[in-house]
């Protein structure tokens, strides 16, 4: 009976599910054996095709931007830094043009010298190297350890050069990398290989942040600023805005900064023209001329210039170990043009001159534009072969 009643239902579900067409009515036969019925498997009406498993979008590796100019770099990449002559039997000058940031310093008389600063790229020859000055102790110390390159100091410097935050790659440690280039005079022929001199210095510490901040997009608040000069006793220093470049064109003492690699000599991306509080210190070189120094830990004004325009600012710098940033008048973070940044440590008791200082909504309600700034052409009268 039970094998009856099972065999009743599943041909009564058999008929519900899929009624015999007339004209195959031999087609229930296949119900008339009831073991047959019971033990019968039945027959997938298909297979199932897998679903293929989705391949996971990758996700994209976040470019390195160097703290130091804001473009693409090497996180691990060290530093080095390389006292440089800037008087004119300097120029041109070598390897200058790949530096991250390069700082003018005023030294003994009233002439000044250069700090240039390099990591995204090394070069093999850079100079004219010159020697260290007590400004660079606390000014380099925001770096971390940086490999430093001088070719000499004041006896009585030392002491603080060897307790200082830096990796001594100088002449004092050993001569490898630097050369002199006999078709120059002395001293303005002694050159380094800055590979080489980072070989020697591998515990200089990587690119950092130091405080600076960058961003392609112009602020808003800035004033038309297309020239900048700065003199000293001896020395002075010119930044002309290059509109069909978007960089400043830089001058040291009346020529054009010229440059060993490029026709177009030394250009700066951005300018910061950093009012230090300077004070004479107690070293002298051997004519007598006191070495002044200039403060940079603490805070004072700045003005910074990019993309033809500038903004008055305020500079902060807590200790030697922390970087310096630069803050708008309104409160927000100075953002640098992504490239070389130059850094002019200018006494408070001077003025740097800049123009037009004019604001952006008068010139642009002016008839004609001004496609070509006024003072744009360099200051030099001599090219850089000439000097």
């Amino acid at each position: 009976m039970p094998v009856l009643l099972a065999l009743m239902t599943a041909t009564g579900v058999t008929a519900c599910a899929a009624p015999a067409p007339e004209s195959a009515p031999a087609a229930a036969s296949t119900v008339a054996s009831p073991d047959a019925s019971i033990d019968a498997t039945p027959t997938p009406s298909g297979t199932p095709s897998a679903t293929p498993t989705p391949t996971p979008t990758p996700t994209p590796t976040p470019t390195w931007l160097s703290p130091l100019t804001g473009e693409p770099g090497t996180g691990d990449a060290p530093v080095l830094v390389v006292k440089l002559d800037n008087t004119p039997n300097s120029q041109p000058h070598a390897g200058l043009v790949d530096a991250d940031v390069v700082y003018i310093e005023e030294v003994e008389y009233g002439i000044t010298r250069l700090a240039a600063v390099f990591s995204s790229t090394i070069p093999t020859r850079i100079g004219p190297v010159r020697s260290a000055r007590i400004t660079d102790i606390d000014l380099l110390a925001q770096y971390g350890k940086p490999a430093f390159a001088y070719s000499g100091a004041q006896r009585k410097m030392f002491e603080s050069l060897d307790t200082a935050s830096i990796v001594d790659v100088s002449p004092r440690r050993g001569a490898e990398g630097y050369s002199r280039d006999y078709e120059r005079r002395a001293p303005y022929n002694y050159f380094i290989d800055g590979t080489t001199a980072l070989a020697r210095a591998p515990k200089a510490s990587a690119s950092r942040d130091i405080g600076f901040v960058f961003s392609p997009e112009v602020p808003a608040g800035g004033r038309i600023a297309t020239d900048a000069q700065m003199e000293w006793s001896y020395a002075s220093a010119g930044f002309q805005y290059k509109p069909k470049r978007g960089t400043y064109s830089v001058s040291m003492n009346d020529l054009t900064a010229g440059a060993e690699e490029r026709k177009s000599g030394q250009q700066a991306d951005t300018v910061v023209i950093q009012y230090v509080e300077q004070k004479p210190s107690i070293f002298f070189d051997k004519g007598g001329g006191n070495t002044p120094h200039a403060e940079t830990v603490g805070s004072g004004r700045a003005i910074v210039l990019r993309d033809g325009q500038g903004w008055k600012v305020r500079w902060d710098r807590p200790s030697r170990k922390e970087g310096t940033t630069f803050t708008m008048e309104d409160g927000q973070p100075m953002p640098f043009k992504p490239g070389q940044v130059w850094v002019v440590l200018l006494d408070n008791e001077r003025k740097a001159k800049v123009t037009p200082w004019t604001d952006p909504l008068a010139v642009s309600a002016m008839p004609t534009p001004l496609a070509t700034p006024a003072g744009s052409t360099s200051t030099g009268s001599a090219s850089p072969a000439q000097s």
